[in-house]
């Protein structure tokens, strides 16, 4: 479990584009919080963690979903989705299947 969530803020923070040093700046430590972790010295606190999940736009469900290559915009399209009436959402909902077809 240790070396999963290492390898995950790792693949997350490189989608974001973000140093190491810079993720630990924006959530408020010292320059070399995020390194510690990602070479295992250390393992965020539960507080800590849910503060990784906010900083990434993600739910704690989402960081152990490996299945998302993007989970902050999956999650943006199902906030989007949400404002959408049922016949806009089959819409699309067939659009998606349409593409999936010729993938």
């Amino acid at each position: 479990m240790d070396q999963f969530v290492r390898e995950r803020i790792t693949q997350l923070r490189l989608a974001k584009g973000v140093s190491e040093y810079q993720m630990s700046y924006d959530l408020g430590h010292s320059r070399g919080y995020i390194y510690n972790i990602s070479s295992g010295k250390s393992l965020p606190s539960m507080n800590e963690f849910f503060s990784i999940c906010e900083y990434f736009g993600i739910s704690p469900c989402e960081f152990f979903d490996t299945g998302q290559n993007n989970p902050p915009l999956i999650g943006k399209v199902i906030d989007e989705l949400k404002k959408l009436d049922d016949d806009d959402i089959l819409m699309i909902l067939s659009f998606i299947n349409r593409l999936n077809k010729h993938s």
